[in-house]
């Protein structure tokens, strides 16, 4: 069946329908990957978005009950140039269609993906509605005018009650702003006993846990749509180690006095190439974001660059001067290089220990 993504520019594009048949309306992105369709879907910063996949063949290897990275996905829907429709794979389990469908997430194959990104990229995102054929150009154009965006996407997506994942080695209190699994996985691994809490989590709810460590999840949306966060991140730096991915980064950076911004059209892949500066190593990262910690707002904060994208030379890592706190901008957890950056949470476990030697305290 025909259908149709209309961008509010006025720009139309006509693809066949895969998954869900509802009308549905986001601010249009693209995602480099070649591959981790599986991940992006289920990756909660995606939240409010229809996402468009640059690499051609999608649904090549199917999807399976290992990779997601939420429980539920939260895109609004999803552009390919081709479906496929015979994965092959020994994991495979469902079609990327059926999957879809499973969902209520609108796809739409078939488009010149290229294109689309190409307009993005010149532009910047726009609203876009994926609807079907009989909705006219001019219609669908004054709808995402009159369209708001939401802006309670982290509210949408976080936990909406404390939970534990119990270890025996440092207490970690993780901050859900919009938590992709793997980063439970990695402090799992690491035999962590992890206290999960809402985005709006006070300072009193952090610290009554007696945290070891507090880590900031990455998430969708606009950090300054998340004041609660600020607040309770000035209220535990300093008190506890401290670290921080993708919105957590932002989140930290406005707590310390610093500012964000909007980019054009935002770093989404899995081939982005981070410079650490003290070292001189690159690594290639996964990133999702389309806000940025703006460098000039640095100047009086007590904060220091610690990566920087080589693609545009964004800031790509942050670390406090005075306390036990470091963020990244990219996504660790993730494994596009394959593990590149996976020792990032080493660090962390470092500093917590760290801190507990400095203040005395015997390590169980």
């Amino acid at each position: 069946m025909k259908r149709q993504l209309i961008l509010e520019d006025g720009t139309r594009f006509v693809g066949e329908a895969f998954g869900s048949e509802r009308q549905t309306i986001g601010e249009v992105v693209f995602n480099t990957g070649m591959t981790g369709y599986q991940e992006i879907l289920t990756d909660p910063s995606y939240c409010g978005q229809i996402v468009t996949m640059t690499y051609p063949l999608i649904g090549n290897y199917g999807i399976n009950r290992d990779d997601f990275e939420s429980i539920e996905p939260h895109v609004f829907g999803f552009i390919v140039k081709e479906a496929c429709t015979s994965p092959s794979n020994w994991r495979s389990e469902l079609t990327i269609d059926e999957y879809l469908r499973t969902k209520n997430i609108p796809g739409l194959a078939g488009v010149d993906t290229r294109k689309l990104t190409r307009i993005i990229r010149q532009y910047g995102t726009l609203k876009g509605m994926i609807c079907d054929m009989d909705v006219s150009v001019s219609e669908a154009v004054a709808y995402l005018k009159e369209t708001e965006l939401a802006r309670d996407q982290v509210k949408r997506v976080s936990t909406k009650s404390p939970y534990a994942s119990p270890g025996r080695g440092h207490r970690v209190v993780l901050i859900d702003f919009g938590m992709k699994h793997g980063i439970l996985r990695e402090l799992n691994k690491r035999h962590c006993d992890v206290v999960v809490l809402p985005y709006n989590a006070t300072t009193e709810d952090v610290l009554q846990l007696h945290p070891d460590g507090v880590m900031l999840s990455n998430g969708p949306g606009d950090p300054k749509d998340v004041p609660e966060a600020i607040d309770m991140i000035r209220g535990v730096l300093g008190r506890v180690p401290l670290f921080g991915i993708c919105l957590g980064h932002q989140l930290f950076a406005l707590a310390c006095g610093a500012n964000t911004e909007k980019m054009k059209f935002g770093h989404r892949g899995s081939n982005h190439p981070v410079k650490h500066i003290e070292t001189g190593k690159v690594a290639i990262t996964s990133q999702n974001h389309g806000y940025t910690v703006t460098e000039q707002s640095l100047v009086h904060t007590r904060l220091e660059v610690t990566h920087i994208a080589l693609n545009d030379g964004t800031i790509e890592g942050l670390r406090h001067r005075d306390v036990p706190a470091f963020t990244v901008q990219y996504h660790p957890e993730a494994s596009p290089g394959p593990e590149d950056a996976n020792g990032l949470f080493d660090d962390f476990m470092a500093m917590i220990e760290q801190f507990k030697k400095e203040r005395g305290v015997v390590h169980a």
